[in-house]
């Protein structure tokens, strides 16, 4: 676990992209064997954004991220750097964020992804920070972007009720006087159990051939069950003793911002946490597990709900693939 320390980090602007295509649970149902009772019951999911044939992770990346500069009133040639987390990247190389970092015209930016599974987002943020915190950079572009569904088997009902696209921003710098600043991070992973959820065909370990076509290996493939018991056997105590060891009891955490994978598991969570229900913020009913994208798609949401008082501890966490998991506390 580690309090940030140096010069303070804080979140200057925030945005978001989704795809205008929509696919219920009923579209799903008549793919599939499920209905829209079995999924919402099962993961709390009503519908997803899918992002049209041809549109790239590095498409929606670049329009949260328009919309986190102008929210932060900062410049493309401001940043110095650009981080995209994703597990669906357009292409291993090169990255989404130096096409972003392109795209955009930051000149003076480097650019770099991270793939930690969906626990991406906060490993990010974590990374962004701690530069900021350091004094190697003064504004950071970080970005959580998936695009999916073209790595999703629509015919395994076990996947394909889950996943949705989207993208998340935010521009974080140097604090002024008074304002937000990131508290404390832990990152962790358990790789032992890096084959619950997994993606196998067309690299290393199973170059593309006809035969990892044939076996489905280019399609995502998770343990559900698996993941479930993980989840609720590591993150609650995780939680608790990150938020201790922070000097916060968890019940002072005003917001606490999960990755949106399964509200079955967010409640659960919660509740033995000992957190009120009207403290967890969910969306997604509306937009599916977006991976790497999730918790900045909820926090941009919830920003222009404009409920956010000085003061208030936002708490931000995730777990994924590998298996990683990790949180960041922020101070408004």
């Amino acid at each position: 676990m580690g309090v940030f320390s140096g010069v303070p980090a804080s979140i200057m602007g925030t945005g978001m992209y989704v795809p205008k295509k929509v696919i219920t649970n009923e579209d799903i149902s008549k793919m599939v064997d499920t209905s829209d009772e079995w999924i919402r019951e099962r993961t709390g999911i009503l519908r997803r954004h899918l992002a049209e044939k041809g549109e790239l992770t590095s498409d929606v990346a670049e329009k949260a991220a328009r919309e986190a500069l102008e929210d932060a009133g900062v410049t493309p040639e401001d940043l110095d750097m650009v981080i995209v987390a994703t597990n669906s990247p357009d292409t291993i190389f090169p990255g989404v964020a130096p096409k972003v970092q392109g795209m955009l015209g930051a000149n003076r930016a480097g650019a770099f992804d991270v793939q930690s599974g969906c626990t991406g987002g906060v490993y990010a943020m974590a990374m962004a920070a701690s530069g900021i915190a350091s004094g190697i950079w003064k504004k950071v572009l970080v970005i959580g972007a998936e695009v999916l569904s073209p790595l999703v088997d629509w015919t395994d009902r076990n996947t394909c009720i889950l996943f949705g696209d989207g993208a998340g921003a935010m521009v974080l710098g140097a604090a002024e006087e008074g304002g937000g600043r990131f508290i404390s991070t832990e990152l962790r992973s358990d790789g032992e159990k890096h084959d619950q959820i997994t993606f196998r065909g067309g690299l290393v370990e199973n170059p593309a051939s006809q035969e990892t076509v044939e076996k489905g290996l280019h399609y995502v493939e998770m343990k559900g069950n698996e993941v479930f018991r993980f989840v609720n056997r590591i993150i609650p105590p995780f939680l608790r003793q990150f938020c201790l060891n922070s000097g916060i009891e968890p019940e002072a955490i005003e917001w606490w911002f999960f990755h949106q994978a399964n509200q079955r598991i967010i409640e659960r969570a919660a509740e033995r946490l000992g957190i009120q229900p009207e403290k967890v913020i969910i969306n997604i009913d509306e937009y599916g597990n977006t991976s790497a994208a999730s918790v900045f798609i909820a926090l941009y949401e919830f920003l222009r709900e404009d409920r956010v008082k000085k003061g208030d501890r936002l708490l931000f966490t995730a777990f994924g693939a590998g298996m990683t998991y990790g949180g960041i506390i922020y101070e408004a």
